[in-house]
């Protein structure tokens, strides 16, 4: 079966490029374009993998994350924040929330989908 990534920004040409990468990799892509979208879209499907945008509308990906982490049922779930917010102190917050990883933008599409790969197990 084919794994799922559920890619949550709302920069078009991000979404765009990511579903594209994703896609070539052989993952399965759904598009959340704001933090009620992308808790919707895992209550709807769980995906596989997250890479959350930190700067959506509505709820910040911050926001997401800790939510997501508060569920016995989506708390495993890999998410990758994948943001402009480059500051240490920033990093260490997406991290404490509980994101997997944290990728500042802009980002190595090679880099991007190794660390994808590892975390689905098909380094």
């Amino acid at each position: 079966m084919t794994k799922s990534v559920l890619v949550v920004d709302d920069e078009p040409n991000i979404v765009l490029s990511l579903e594209f990468l994703m896609t070539q990799a052989g993952y399965e892509v759904r598009i959340a374009r704001d933090g009620n979208e992308a808790l919707e879209a895992v209550v709807e499907k769980t995906p596989d993998l997250i890479l959350l945008d930190l700067m959506i509308p509505g709820r910040d990906g911050y926001d997401v994350c800790q939510t997501l982490r508060r569920s016995e049922e989506w708390a495993a779930i890999p998410i990758i924040m994948l943001t402009a917010k480059g500051r240490e102190v920033e990093k260490e917050k997406g991290l404490a929330l509980g994101a997997t990883d944290y990728v500042t933008k802009p980002f190595s599409t090679s880099e991007l989908t190794k660390r994808v790969k590892e975390l689905l197990g098909d380094a």
